[in-house]
């Protein structure tokens, strides 16, 4: 039994995917992975119906977990508040609590430079993760609030340092972060852990990309000093653990940047 038993968290964009060798191949799955190990009953979100059943199946059947999956997709022409909403209803209704929430999920259009960027393409961005970020902050707080539960956020490098081809989502991950910080100063009194992790994790899809475009992935993706990407499960994932634990209350309101293993709390 992990120290998560008997707790409930929630974590967006959360599908299942692998890369070829095997390891959690995206962040939502690892984080999901990591979580499980520890005995959390899990709320997993996404687009893609089919990658949120076989993520379900995977984790209930290894690590005998109860998962409850939820298509959701926050964007410009949805009643958001309502889609947020009918997730964290469910929830309770299926647990009882919340005590984790993990805002993973977001799209975007990248590779775009600004003067060709579209109010579509900008949207895309701001409301699947910056929008999102806030309508399951503000819904899930008053549970948050009696659980003295924690929320992590995502932010990105392509903020921090400004990539080339990404402002839409540099301009998302930017407005979380500021999100995250207000968050910390104004629940730290209800108890609610409040942080958010810049991660570089290698995933399915950047695998797929060097496999598709090799001069554009040599590029546009470097090496971190470490030496070796992040691991979805074993350093995202647990790093989020972590952050879920009463002994890491401490760091409220904090950015931690993975690169490669590599832990920062600039």
């Amino acid at each position: 039994m992990g120290f998560l038993t008997g707790k409930t968290a929630i974590i967006t964009g959360a599908g299942y995917a692998v890369l070829s060798d095997g390891r959690c191949g995206s962040i939502g799955y690892g984080i999901a992975t990591a979580y499980a190990k520890e005995g959390a009953n899990l709320v997993i979100t996404g687009r893609n119906v089919s990658k949120l059943e076989k993520a379900k199946e995977e984790l209930e059947r290894l690590y005998g977990i109860q998962v409850l999956i939820k298509q959701a997709d926050v964007n410009a022409g949805a009643d958001n508040e309502a889609v947020v909403q009918s997730v964290i209803d469910e929830t309770i209704k299926t647990f009882g609590r919340i005590d984790v929430l993990i805002n993973n999920a977001q799209a975007s259009k990248s590779g775009v430079p600004i003067a060709d960027h579209t109010t579509d393409d900008f949207n895309l961005a701001l409301y699947s993760g910056l929008y999102a970020t806030f309508y399951y902050m503000k819904a899930c707080y008053p549970y948050l609030k009696e659980t003295k539960g924690s929320v992590i956020n995502f932010a990105s490098g392509a903020g921090l340092f400004g990539n080339y081809g990404q402002c839409s989502y540099a301009a998302a991950k930017e407005g979380i972060r500021g999100l995250t910080r207000v968050a910390a100063n104004e629940w730290g009194k209800d108890g609610i852990n409040v942080n958010i992790v810049c991660p570089l994790a290698w995933t399915a899809q950047l695998e797929q990309f060097q496999k598709a475009y090799p001069d554009a992935f040599k590029a546009n993706v470097h090496m971190p000093p470490a030496g070796h990407y992040g691991d979805a499960e074993l350093e995202i994932g647990r790093v989020c653990v972590q952050l879920a634990s009463p002994d890491f209350k401490y760091m409220n309101g904090e950015t931690l940047t993975l690169e490669g293993g590599m832990g920062q709390r600039p």
